[in-house]
């Protein structure tokens, strides 16, 4: 081995001391400065977020980090269903809102994107009959899942209805009870 080499190598070696530290209690080898007491931010949250700043794609990350974290629940299904809807992955969107619904009936956002899903799949009898479950659930609270209804009523009653059809609306669950709309 030349003598260049064997310098680097022994440098090299004795440079092996510094760089990633143990965390205390945790055993977990992190960058120096990270504090792994500190509680991080949930990946639903940070995904709503998201969505609502247009980062579809990011959003769909968050919500996959959820997903690990909380396991496949009704709001991780629904938010990982919502987001790949704003990405146009209609048949993946379909399949994870049809299993948040199988996980929780009564789940207000999954029927409702699940018949945004469907309008835009041209299948419009049975967005109406989803949209209906969704605002019988809903009590007729929410606006927009009437104005779904409407539309969707409209189409099966006219596929030539002109008006612009407005698919923008999704309800994505923050926490219990509280709705989020995100237009597009």
């Amino acid at each position: 081995m030349p003598l260049g080499a064997a310098f680097c190598l022994f440098f090299l070696t004795a440079c092996q001391d510094g760089g990633l530290k143990p965390l205390k209690d945790a055993g977990a080898v992190a960058p120096p400065g990270l504090d792994a007491t500190e509680e991080s931010v949930d990946g639903l949250t940070v995904g709503h977020r998201l969505m609502a700043s247009g980062e579809y794609e990011l959003a769909l990350k968050a919500y996959y980090r959820a997903a690990a974290h909380q396991g496949m629940t009704v709001d991780t299904l629904s938010a990982l269903g919502s987001a790949k809807l704003r990405l146009g992955r209609l048949g993946q969107s379909e399949q994870d809102l049809r299993r948040a619904i199988e996980l929780d009936d009564t789940f207000v956002p999954a029927w409702n994107n699940l018949g945004v899903v469907l309008m835009e799949r041209g299948e419009f009898g049975e967005a109406e009959r989803v949209f209906r479950t969704a605002f019988a659930l809903d009590s007729g609270h929410s606006a927009e899942i009437r104005e779904n209804l409407r539309l969707a009523l409209a189409k099966l009653e006219n596929p030539e209805y002109s008006e612009t059809y407005e698919s923008n609306f999704t309800l994505v669950r923050r926490g219990t009870g509280e709705y989020l709309i995100l237009a597009r």
